[in-house]
């Protein structure tokens, strides 16, 4: 699964998720099943969340100082929210 996870895409890893926790919701699903599937889906939020914190390190953000400069700044989620 190792091989597989680290080809998944951040989209594909939340869309294999959704299914997972659809499949959790289900009445007919057995003990097994349902620890499998638990494992699994804790094993992709571990694929999103480091390939969420990949992409914020490489987001930096152009700030423009005047008329004509720009800098870039690493991403500063406070300030994006104070917007």
């Amino acid at each position: 699964m190792k091989d597989k996870e680290k080809e998944l895409s951040f989209e594909e890893a939340l869309k294999r998720l959704e299914k997972i926790a659809e499949d959790l919701e289900r009445e007919d699903i057995s003990l097994d099943a349902s620890l499998s599937r638990y494992e699994e889906g804790m094993k992709l939020m571990q694929v999103c969340h480091r390939k969420l914190d990949e992409a914020k390190k490489k987001v930096d953000v152009l700030v423009k100082r005047n008329a004509d400069t720009f800098e870039l700044e690493p991403f500063d989620e406070k300030n994006v929210e104070a917007e």
